[in-house]
């Protein structure tokens, strides 16, 4: 996995590349509250090159948006695909997260 960032109208958007897993999700968790500690409140995760995620995954992208929900802060998702999707579907995750096709949509949620 690997994890890029950008910051865009003062939201971070972590990109993902790859799959999300038990033993490779912490970082991601570690990354989001390390940012949410300095003070930054908005973030967009963009799914759209993650092949795999596993109940480990779904439980950091939780524990990041309800953490930061708690400190007046918001975690998006953005272009989910394939597999990733269907997961998303099956656990109802799709309606406990706000999703966006696009990261234009998904920025224009924070205004």
């Amino acid at each position: 996995m690997q994890i890029n960032t950008r910051n865009v109208e003062e939201v971070i958007i972590v990109d993902i590349h790859g799959e999300i897993d038990l033993y490779n999700s912490p970082k991601i968790k570690e990354f989001i509250i390390g940012k949410m500690n300095e003070g930054y409140k908005k973030f967009i995760v963009n799914l759209d090159s993650v092949t795999y995620i596993d109940s480990s995954g779904i439980g950091t992208l939780i524990f990041c948006r309800t953490t930061l929900n708690q400190n007046n802060g918001s975690l998006k998702i953005m272009k989910i695909h394939d597999s990733v999707k269907r997961i998303f579907e099956l656990t109802k995750l799709n309606t406990f997260f706000s999703v966006y096709d696009t990261e234009e949509d998904a920025l224009k949620s924070f205004k």
